[in-house]
């Protein structure tokens, strides 16, 4: 059925109301972090701001705070335990629904299981394990805990994603001669590369986002997420004194993750428009 005019008038309305509301606050920072401090106040706050003004701030912010090294770990944790969480995802998925590995869906479940319960919950216990073990305030327990969170949601995506895959793809590479290894990496893992993707960039996202795990398990320098790092700064430089600096270091916070979208998009609608999942 043909939709009518009146009901694409009506979406596109929609669509751009929203649209709308999404992007006010992005103007109201990008205006506002291009002010100076005499400059910022409420009555102001619709007024744009220059960009020499946005350049010192993010040249102050480049200079005086540990953003820059925040950033640095940040891309780290969200490039690295994204890709292994995928990797393991996929892995999982092929072994439950293409091998059909004994008890495949006990130990699906049991993998899913992990995203049942509020991360919250497991702030504590984590705490305790983790300086127990030495993992506490380092690279590698980052990465370690961000891998095992992202898992889950990696896992049942790829498992979905291969339960649409003919079992006739499978049993026509046994056929042929190839091992069930380069039928995972030469067929199953090319063919899911949108999904692979999907599942990545969400999850960088994620991980980019937190503000949870890198406030509790890191201390340093040297481990802390930029999150943190970027909440720290709002309360060390509150008072109004430095809003304008902290809006700036928001702007640079968040310009990864959308020139990431940016980058991959067609990937991304590719995927979603898969509906797989």
């Amino acid at each position: 059925m043909t939709p009518s005019r009146t009901g694409i008038a009506i979406r596109v309305t929609v669509l751009a109301l929203l649209g709308a509301l999404w992007l006010v606050p992005v103007y109201l920072l990008l205006a506002n972090a291009g002010k100076t401090v005499q400059n910022y106040s409420g009555s102001t706050l619709w007024q744009p701001g220059s960009l020499g003004d946005l350049w010192r701030n993010l040249s102050q912010v480049a200079t005086e705070t540990d953003i820059p090294r925040a950033l640095a770990n940040t891309a780290v944790y969200s490039v690295v335990a994204p890709a292994i969480a995928v990797i393991l995802g996929a892995t999982v998925g092929f072994a439950v629904i293409v091998l059909k590995l004994r008890r495949g869906f006990l130990w699906f479940f049991v993998i899913y299981c992990g995203s049942v319960f509020p991360l919250q919950m497991l702030v504590i216990p984590l705490f305790d394990s983790y300086s127990r073990l030495g993992l506490y305030d380092s690279l590698t327990g980052m990465v370690l805990i961000y891998s095992i969170v992202c898992l889950p949601f990696s896992a049942f995506v790829m498992r979905n994603f291969f339960a649409g895959i003919a079992e006739s793809v499978f049993e026509a590479a046994v056929v042929d001669g190839a091992k069930t290894l380069r039928i995972f990496t030469r067929i199953y893992l090319p063919m899911s590369s949108s999904a692979l993707a999907v599942v990545f960039i969400l999850q960088a996202t994620w991980v980019w986002n937190d503000l949870l795990l890198g406030l509790i398990l890191t201390q340093s320098d040297t481990t802390r997420p930029v999150m943190p790092v970027l909440t720290g700064l709002q309360s060390t430089e509150g008072g109004g004194a430095s809003y304008t600096v902290v809006l700036a270091a928001a702007i640079l916070v968040s310009l990864p993750t959308a020139l990431m979208f940016l980058v991959s998009q067609r990937y991304f609608a590719k995927g979603l428009a898969l509906g797989q999942y």
